[in-house]
């Protein structure tokens, strides 16, 4: 699943060289760079050509696209309670919107074209207003041809902090991404490859924090850091380990949760999913302190390494982090909710029918949900999978029949994991997006809010354009 044109090499030297040049990108106030207002107030978020480089590590990219001219987009930084307000316009040759991924907000907001909103065309623009009721780390991306605009970098960080400052010595935010580069740096155009559609989704060779290739990056000894981890990735999952370093999630997708050590001593995260980190230095260390993803068997790397520097903040011995206040997420009652059924199928060594396999692909399809894959042109013109009223509490349960991982996303609502594979889930946290493993049966419960067509699908973007989407319905 990993066959691809190789990357632009690199020499040893090369590298090192060029880390010590990237020790402080990760601390940088990446949400000053590329904001640009209107004068009524507006942020103006304008899709285009990027220009891009990874040097002095790498190449300049070519191919690439974003917002304001950068890769990823500006960094939206925000308190709890405040409005968001940004104009999207659109400099791009093709349709696109925005989605607001993990926000709770009206139906109109949500960026998906043909269903809550028209797509913004080449040259025209669309105005997002919301208010912002839950803090946590969320992210922005296109919700067009994701193949495509995904994969070349429509996409960037939201953040909206509590009203009351966490107590850590940093505040840092990485946007985890992967690339399909060639040899000159170029983005490799083949967006919609059937090999990446009916198997694990377009997986990158190149993996960037924020846009950068940093290999160190300094820490003091003793400090504190809240490290907030997105993945925008168009099919690759990350596992995290942190070496001995004592780490803490305290978030999960934006909500809050008793502060623990990481199940199984990784933070595993797919596209779409994000995860809050406390991470406590050390007084000193000998060596630097690595930061691997081995989520891949066979195909483990090096993605950070700390180095702890300069003055003491503190002499290393750590508390256990204090919990973040809660959202208004409201509580779903599960007894008296509505039970509905959601079952993903197809893909390569799915068990579907050879023919039945050959004709979808065809028609650019290789998944189904309930036994049918979306088809249609515009991807949404399709009837809801069931129908709740506002307020209700509903039960889904998820069952992928398929090989291949798909992380689930639910638009503008916030659902309580229960049970995997009729085991209680550990913490039953509050998700937007949850990773479910091949033959994995999941149950979740939430609480209908907003009126409207509500999108499910695999934020697997290749998956997702294959077929592996539906929409549940709202009513007054």
């Amino acid at each position: 699943m990993f066959e691809h044109d190789r990357p632009w090499r690199l020499s040893r030297r090369a590298f090192l060289a060029g880390s010590a040049g990237a020790l402080g990108l990760a601390a940088l106030p990446a949400w000053s760079r590329g904001l640009v207002t209107t004068d009524d107030g507006f942020v103006r978020l304008r899709t285009g050509p990027a220009a891009w480089s990874l040097k002095p590590v790498g190449p300049d990219v070519s191919g690439a696209w974003g917002y304001n001219g950068i890769v990823p987009g500006p960094t939206l930084r925000y308190r709890q309670g405040e409005q968001l307000r940004i104009l999207l316009d659109n400099g791009l040759a093709q349709s696109t919107s925005v989605h607001w991924h993990g926000i709770r907000l009206p139906n109109a907001m949500d960026g998906v074209p043909h269903v809550t909103q028209p797509p913004v065309e080449p040259g025209e623009t669309f105005e997002y207003v919301f208010d912002l009721p839950d803090a946590g780390t969320y992210w922005y991306h296109s919700h067009l041809n994701g193949p495509e605009q995904l994969a070349r970098g429509l996409v960037g960080a939201l953040i909206v902090e509590e009203p009351e400052a966490y107590p850590v010595d940093r505040d840092i935010a990485w946007l985890l991404d992967d690339w399909r580069l060639d040899r000159e740096g170029q983005v490799v155009e083949n967006f919609h490859d059937m090999h990446d559609v009916t198997h694990a989704g377009r997986i990158g060779n190149t993996v960037t924090i924020s846009g950068r290739l940093p290999h160190t990056m300094d820490v003091r000894p003793g400090e504190r850091v809240r490290l907030r981890l997105m993945n925008a990735a168009n099919g690759r999952i990350f596992g995290l380990t942190f070496d001995d370093l004592p780490v803490h999630v305290i978030a999960l997708d934006g909500q809050p949760v008793v502060p623990r050590e990481p199940e199984g001593g990784r933070v595993v995260i797919g596209p779409g999913m994000r995860a809050d980190l406390v991470i406590d230095y050390p007084a000193e260390a000998d060596r630097p302190l690595v930061v691997r993803d081995d989520f891949y068997q066979g195909r483990e790397y090096q993605l950070m390494a700390f180095s702890v520097t300069g003055e003491p903040v503190r002499d290393g011995a750590s508390e256990m982090p204090p919990e973040l206040p809660a959202n208004p997420v409201p509580e779903p009652d599960v007894d008296g909710a509505e039970t509905h059924e959601v079952v993903f199928g197809g893909g390569m060594m799915g068990g579907m029918g050879r023919e039945q396999m050959m004709a979808m692909m065809r028609e650019g399809m290789a998944w189904t949900v309930n036994g049918e894959p979306v088809a249609s042109p515009n991807g949404h013109d399709h009837e809801p999978l069931f129908t709740l009223t506002r307020g209700q509490s509903c039960r889904i349960i998820f069952r992928n029949n398929t090989r291949w991982h798909h992380p689930i996303h639910l638009h503008g609502h916030h659902f309580r994991v229960l049970t995997r594979n009729g085991e209680k889930e550990p913490h039953q946290p509050l998700r937007d997006t949850m990773l479910m493993d091949p033959q994995d049966t999941v149950e979740v419960a939430f609480v209908a809010e907003e009126p409207g067509d509500w999108m499910l699908h695999c934020h697997v973007a290749e998956h997702q354009a294959g077929g592996m989407m539906g929409m549940f319905r709202v009513r007054d």
